[in-house]
């Protein structure tokens, strides 16, 4: 299998947190190579700098209703190698954790309605405090940090008292550790980046509002998921449909071998289950699963 062949089956195969760790990758490898190619060709980065700008969320309101898209797309962009790596380092460490406890739809929507209302709080931040009006005009936003803070707030509040080992530091309650999170990434030095870190005050309220209602009994992510498997439906290629006749085994050899290899197949479904849960699956080993469930070949 080659090296593109297995990163689209992994990224087919794999988690939520796998999907949207592959996505901010994708898309900060196109950023790095459209800065190379630019380079090479003019001398500077207007090739980055141009998609940069049309990906990232800006706080002007007309030119927001320009580019409606980017309060989603905002979230998976970045343009600085230490924002990037350090961002997806805390989705990854925080994400697991996540997924200990809770789905992976749910995984799914607080990172995009963190996201989301970090972008919200970005916005109206430079067009309702008076000091930053001004500044509107030419702030942008971009980066999952908002994302990743709903989705560390929100672990933490499901299990505050979950413990984790840190290097030279010793065992730490996840509540103390997504505190600090907040403090250094957010409170402290709030005169730079001020845009930033108002978006992560978004993110982070959305993630502990999120908690707060999913142990109510309630999810504020159902919308969210519902309009992804609406979208996956429409962008997803159709299958041909395939009538296949199987031949009976010709001896018990045949028909042990067949046996087992059916067995082996199961109990690779049932592995994948216990790793990344049902959601997982594809369709194909999601009906695998249900025949063998009803007794069926």
């Amino acid at each position: 299998m080659s090296i593109w062949e297995e990163i689209k089956s992994t990224f087919r195969n794999g988690t939520a947190l796998t999907k949207l760790l592959y996505l901010n990758g994708a898309i900060f490898l196109v950023v790095k190579l459209l800065e190379m190619i630019s380079v090479i060709a003019t001398k500077s980065a207007v090739y980055a700098v141009v998609f940069v700008d049309w990906l990232s969320v800006p706080a002007f309101l007309p030119e927001l209703a320009g580019k409606f898209w980017t309060p989603l797309t905002y979230m998976f962009l970045h343009q600085e190698f230490l924002h990037f790596i350090f961002n997806l380092l805390w989705l990854y460490w925080f994400g697991k954790i996540f997924l200990q406890f809770l789905d992976q739809r749910k995984l799914v929507a607080a990172y995009i309605l963190g996201g989301l209302t970090g972008a919200l709080f970005f916005i109206g931040f430079f067009n309702i405090v008076p000091a930053f009006r001004d500044s509107s005009l030419t702030t942008g936003a971009l980066g999952a940090s908002a994302a990743v803070m709903a989705v560390v707030t929100a672990v933490a509040v499901w299990v505050p008292e979950y413990e984790i080992m840190l290097f030279l530091i010793g065992r730490i309650r996840l509540k103390y550790l997504a505190l600090f999170m907040f403090l250094i990434t957010t409170v402290f030095d709030f005169s730079a980046n001020t845009g930033g870190k108002v978006a992560h005050i978004g993110g982070a309220l959305f993630g502990l509002l999120y908690a707060i209602s999913l142990k109510r009994g309630y999810d504020p992510g159902k919308g969210i998921n519902m309009v992804i498997d609406f979208l996956a439906t429409i962008f997803r290629p159709r299958k041909k449909i395939r009538v296949t006749y199987r031949k009976p085994p010709r001896d018990d050899y045949q028909y042990n071998e067949m046996k087992t290899e059916k067995q082996q197949e199961i109990n690779r479904i049932l592995d994948k289950i216990s790793k990344g849960g049902y959601d997982s699956l594809t369709s194909e080993e999601k009906k695998r699963l249900f025949s063998e469930s009803q007794g069926k070949n």
